[in-house]
């Protein structure tokens, strides 16, 4: 029989491994500020809720460490806006609209989501437009959060994908990150809406800033993430063709490779 356990606690740890996506017993303890062997019998009554799992990764001479993430139930345990009919419609579009057509009416159902937000956010400067759109988001269930890409170790990836005369101006670029999609069964069955959920922010924050997606559950991500960036702070003057596609490529990883290396406190 497992023991009662805080709903406080019980949050607190889940919401932490959504965040996190992997995470030992211990640093959820040095985290969380919980004792280990709390956060051990912790662990123990969400595997027995089915609620998280474990796997065993070998560390040299010692015992194997068990790693904490949480399960398919657990992931559900977040509220999530999509439900049954919005995919079995989608399903019933596919066979009786033709792709075009359906793709059209998918657009249109996310340009006008992107122009309700733009709506909300008006004329503010970037960074509160970012503050309002995680808001809005928060608002209908995601699970949000964003920062500014002040942080040095950020701000270094940023300006090697950015030219010497424009540098100094990287620093307004923010990131925001979900944790839980309301879309994700219907991503599953048609990814393609990925991208309008991309065309959703861009079209929520307007035309003087670029999105760009960093993370992706569909490829096996724990969470979505997005470089958001003021027009004209990266180089512009990039070459045609494959030379621009190159660069653009180089100028991604370099922006996914300096999110990661954020401090933990940070994401």
């Amino acid at each position: 029989m497992t023991s009662p356990l805080q709903p406080s606690t019980k949050d607190d740890i889940l919401r932490y491994l959504l965040r996190k996506g992997q995470s030992s017993a211990q640093d959820l303890s040095d985290d969380l500020g919980i004792s280990p062997q709390a956060i051990r019998r912790h662990l123990k009554d969400l595997e027995a809720e089915t609620l998280i799992v474990h796997q065993s990764v070998s560390s040299g001479m010692g015992r194997p460490q068990h790693l904490y993430q949480l399960s398919k139930t657990g992931r559900s345990y977040f509220p999530e806006a999509y439900d049954r009919f919005a995919l079995d419609l989608l399903d019933t579009l596919t066979a009786t609209v033709p792709p075009d057509q359906l793709q059209g009416i998918l657009r249109q159902q996310w340009r006008r989501k992107g122009l309700y937000y733009h709506e909300s956010l008006g004329h503010l400067p970037l960074s509160q437009r970012v503050k309002r759109l995680v808001e809005l988001r928060r608002s209908e269930g995601y699970m949000t959060d964003w920062h500014s890409t002040r942080n040095p170790s950020l701000q270094e990836g940023l300006e090697d994908a950015a030219s010497s005369e424009n540098a100094g101006k990287a620093e307004e670029a923010f990131v925001v990150t979900e944790y839980n999609c309301a879309i994700a069964n219907v991503a599953e069955s048609f990814p393609a809406i990925c991208d309008y959920e991309l065309e959703l922010f861009s079209t929520a924050l307007g035309q003087d800033c670029r999105v760009e997606r960093t993370h992706w559950m569909i490829e096996g991500e724990h969470r979505c993430g997005y470089l958001i960036q003021q027009r004209g702070e990266v180089n512009s003057t990039m070459g045609s063709g494959s030379g621009q596609a190159d660069s653009l490529d180089a100028e991604q990883t370099t922006a996914e490779e300096a999110i990661d290396s954020l401090p933990p406190e940070s994401l």
